[in-house]
């Protein structure tokens, strides 16, 4: 029989055990460990890896919309949490390998990012991730994206500290002014990827890159009438989601170690019929995924000649909701202007989830013929 004073079997463990079965735990769950003994209070101390989500605390399965209130007792939840496992490990000797934050666009960011700046300046920290969420996630207004841009800009302005040591960046439903993102490149120093959601600087408007350290960028839903990645020395992957511009979503600069380009687009009856020898320029990117989510094709069949710069070292393609009206003739330009290639994925279908049906289709202009423009232009190899 275990006397009273005695540790029970699971608080005798190995530190590096505890840490172990601590870190499966989500950061709530973690911050309750501590209450059952000294030597639990202890742990999270210890903890190489921390993560704390919004997510973790919000109410399950809710269905009601998110209130200022809401938003306010979320962020103050994870203010609490940060400061609980953060402030506890002053003086510590743990390296944090991974500090993933999210939390709420609200006035409780800036406490949130100034304890992550202590943190920074008093402890060896590796990595530092910001996943910054609104309380509207779609469908917002002009109105709602000039009043996030704001409110994203004032925490940014506070708390250039924590911003300078960032690793890793999502960014939702942000209208900035035209310093906006130049001042996040200059800050951001230490960016490696970027995920923009419906962020831009008005419709139409210019986003150029310059970022020395920056390998992934995604952008989402933006309404960029063209991005140019302008300098981008270590860029590796780029993925374009959903454009709106009338002429190339994106142009290239100097990229040279870029690999893999994924495009996803819904093609209306306007849209541009890319050519990607001029689109990707003289990358020689190695992998490449097309996603037409089963509307029309926006690629320009292209002879062998014209490609191959591109797609000499093209190794993957993946093509990916092709409609079922189509024909696949087209596809075979891919196949004559890259003669390494290794794998060729092709999936067609119409994805019912995906695609807009009813009523709401007729409002917006999608082509009748899915691959109009593609027939006979099957092109010889020259």
């Amino acid at each position: 029989m275990v006397e009273d004073n005695e540790d029970d079997r699971l608080s005798m463990l190995p530190d590096d055990v505890l840490l172990n079965i601590v870190e499966r735990l989500d950061i709530a769950d973690a911050t309750r460990t501590t209450i059952l003994s000294s030597r639990w209070k202890q742990i999270p101390a210890m903890l190489s890896k921390v993560v704390i989500m919004v997510d973790s605390f919000e109410r399950k399965h809710t269905t009601s919309k998110l209130t200022s209130d809401d938003i306010i007792r979320f962020n103050t939840t994870v203010l609490d949490a940060t400061r609980s496992i953060l402030e506890r490990r002053s003086r510590n000797l743990y390296t944090i390998h991974l500090l993933r934050m999210q939390f709420y666009l609200g006035d409780e960011s800036i406490f949130i990012g100034q304890t992550v700046a202590n943190t920074i300046a008093t402890q060896k920290v590796a990595s530092v991730q910001f996943r910054i969420v609104t309380k509207v996630r779609k469908i917002c207004t002009s109105n709602d994206l000039l009043t996030y841009g704001r409110q994203f800009m004032s925490f940014f302005d506070s708390c250039p500290n924590t911003f300078g040591c960032l690793a890793r960046l999502w960014l939702e439903n942000l209208r900035l002014g035209e310093s906006g993102f130049p001042k996040i490149f200059s800050i951001c120093k230490q960016l490696e990827f970027l995920f923009l959601f419906e962020c831009d600087m008005g419709i139409k408007s210019l986003l150029e890159v310059e970022h020395p350290q920056l390998s992934e960028l995604v952008i989402d839903c933006g309404r960029f009438e063209r991005v140019h990645l302008k300098w981008a020395p270590k860029l590796t992957i780029l993925k374009f989601n959903v454009f709106r511009s009338r002429d190339d979503p994106f142009c290239l600069g100097y990229v040279p170690l870029l690999q893999t380009v994924s495009i996803t687009n819904t093609g209306l009856s306007w849209h541009k019929m890319l050519k990607l020898s001029e689109l990707l320029g003289k990358t020689a990117i190695s992998n490449l995924r097309l996603n037409f989510k089963s509307e029309k094709i926006w690629v320009k069949p292209e002879g062998r000649r014209q490609l191959f710069p591109v797609f000499h070292k093209l190794r993957i393609v993946n093509l990916r909701n092709i409609s079922e009206e189509c024909d696949l003739t087209w596809t075979m330009f891919l196949l004559e202007g890259a003669p390494n290639l290794k794998e060729l994925h092709i999936l067609v279908r119409d994805h019912l989830c995906e695609m807009i049906t009813g009523e709401r289709r007729k409002m917006c202009p999608f082509s009748e013929q899915k691959d109009k423009g593609l027939h006979g232009n099957r092109l010889r190899t020259t």
